[in-house]
């Protein structure tokens, strides 16, 4: 039967709704799902101005009954395009939400445009005239939720097939396009409306007219789910609006023209609302990608400008240690070659000779050598800035927990450890026995001191690290501070350059009674 006549169809108004046939009444149920694909379809290189080209058309898969034809044409800054296609049942058999059919040019570079909808008529027969400005294409057919679409679906039902009279004539061009998906979409589906075979019998004029409304439905239904009434709001106000006008319109009985431009106005709008939701969401998504690259780039620069500034203060410190060290080796020398003068003038007012030979000096001068040499260093540790004691162990420096990020030294604590390496390195011969309290974990963090003095200059050899775990409290680990005091790395300097008796200890002497 022709379309412009009048006849009578039945509808089923749960058939227009969004939701598999086995919804439940009053639930959210999926009303669109199409994953991504990919295909390729002969793309036509149409001379420009030659003679009309014909094509034909094949059913997919989907629709292998589906056939067609085309005359494609170049003219003064168009190509025309006169389609027939037979065999085309209704769109609602891939499920409920498709509606429509819609002719698809893609280009060999994958760019899809809508060329206009194919209305098949009760004998399945749809024919289409359109223009376009493009000059090499594919054709497809996809079934639609509503003919405004600005891609096409992963539901092909035809494609463009090329005759063996035309290769001679034309391009053959392998188009590639990819099938852009759609997310999952959810709709609140009427109790009412969840049964099929109760919708009421209509006239192809009101056929119509519902069709239209209800493309306009799924297309301010996929627009809101896309985010519009956030980033499009206005727009898609106005295909609300629009969509509530044909409603109106059929109610009361407007002219069916009215009603379906209304319809047809409401889907196109609601559909430049989602595109316009998804082009702010991208530009939102560069602009947040930017400001994390910028902040990414801020951190990374700060963190080489400290890693510098710790550079910086390290060598400071570590030319003010060698300073020191020349300073002390200065005084050392100054105090040796006096008391080889005052010898020498004391042997002279004697009038001793002195035999040449080896000396070797006396053990109280040793002693007090050492102590002066301990002591000396002692000074120079606690330039440091860190906690320096002495202890019949030797010269201990110790690293509070609170200067460790994790198992990691904070800057601060790294400059003062190149104050101690250059005070230990002035002294030959002496050593260092890095200690890890309070922890059950290894020796984590007194390995990041022993890589911090190698670091800063001292031979790798003569740094031990040991865990002493809990066995060294200095605190009760009964509370949370005690706890934290004991979590320490201590650094055990000695050597005998500087003696093993701590400058508050003295000799005592036991006499017989």
């Amino acid at each position: 039967m022709n379309l412009k006549l009048v006849g009578i169809f039945t509808l089923t108004a749960a058939a227009a709704v969004n939701a598999p046939a086995q919804s439940q009444p009053g639930r959210n149920v999926p009303m669109y799902r199409v994953s991504v694909i990919e295909r390729t379809v002969k793309a036509v290189n149409y001379q420009y101005r030659s003679a009309p080209t014909q094509i034909d058309f094949r059913g997919t898969v989907l629709l292998p009954e589906a056939k067609g034809n085309a005359t494609v044409e170049s003219k003064a800054g168009r190509v025309e395009i006169e389609a027939h296609f037979d065999h085309m049942p209704a769109p609602t058999r891939y499920g409920r939400e498709y509606l429509t059919y819609v002719l698809w040019a893609i280009t060999p570079e994958g760019r899809a445009k809508n060329l206009g909808e194919v209305l098949a008529g009760s004998s399945d027969k749809a024919k289409l005239h359109v223009t376009t400005d493009l000059q090499a294409f594919g054709l497809i057919v996809t079934a639609e939720p509503y003919a405004a679409v600005r891609q096409p679906s992963d539901v092909v039902v035809m494609e463009n097939d090329i005759r063996p009279d035309t290769i001679g004539k034309i391009e053959p061009i392998e188009a590639k396009y990819e099938l852009l998906p759609r997310s999952q979409y959810t709709y609140q589906v009427p109790a009412d409306q969840a049964a099929e075979g109760n919708g009421p019998r209509v006239s192809m004029r009101e056929y119509e007219q519902m069709m239209e409304i209800y493309q306009a439905q799924n297309a301010v239904q996929f627009a809101s789910a896309a985010g519009a009434a956030q980033y499009a709001a206005d727009t898609l106000q106005r295909a609300e609006t629009l969509l509530a006008d044909a409603r109106n319109l059929r109610a009361s009985g407007a002219d069916n023209s009215r009603v379906i431009a209304e319809a047809r106005e409401a889907a196109q709008t609601a559909e430049d609302a989602r595109a316009i939701t998804v082009k702010r969401q991208q530009e939102e998504a560069v602009t947040k990608a930017k400001i994390d690259a910028d902040r990414e780039r801020q951190l990374r620069a700060q963190a080489e400008a400290d890693k510098q500034a710790a550079l910086a203060q390290a060598q400071a410190a570590r030319a003010e240690a060698e300073a020191a060290q020349a300073q002390s080796s200065a005084e050392r020398t100054a105090l040796d070659q006096e008391r080889s003068t005052r010898e020498q003038a004391a042997a002279q007012a004697t009038g001793a000779t002195t035999i040449p030979g080896p000396t070797r000096q006396p053990q109280a001068d040793v002693d007090q050598q050492r102590r002066a040499l301990r002591m000396d260093l002692y000074r120079q540790l606690g330039a440091s800035a860190l906690e320096t004691t002495d202890t019949p162990r030797g010269l201990v420096v110790t690293i509070p927990a609170g200067d460790f990020t994790g198992n990691q030294l904070a800057p601060a604590a790294a400059s003062g450890l190149s104050r101690v390496a250059a005070a230990i390195k002035a002294y030959p011969g002496l050593a260092a026995k890095v200690d890890d309290n309070g922890d059950d974990g290894g020796a984590e963090r007194a390995n990041a001191v022993r890589r911090a003095l190698i670091a800063s200059g001292m031979p790798a050899g003569a740094i031990e690290v040991q865990s002493m775990g809990d066995s060294r409290p200095i605190m009760s680990n009964r509370t949370a501070a005690g706890r934290q005091a004991n979590r320490r790395v201590e650094i055990v300097i000695s050597g005998d350059a500087i003696g093993s008796m701590a400058y508050w200890e003295h000799m005592n002497s036991l006499a017989p009674r």
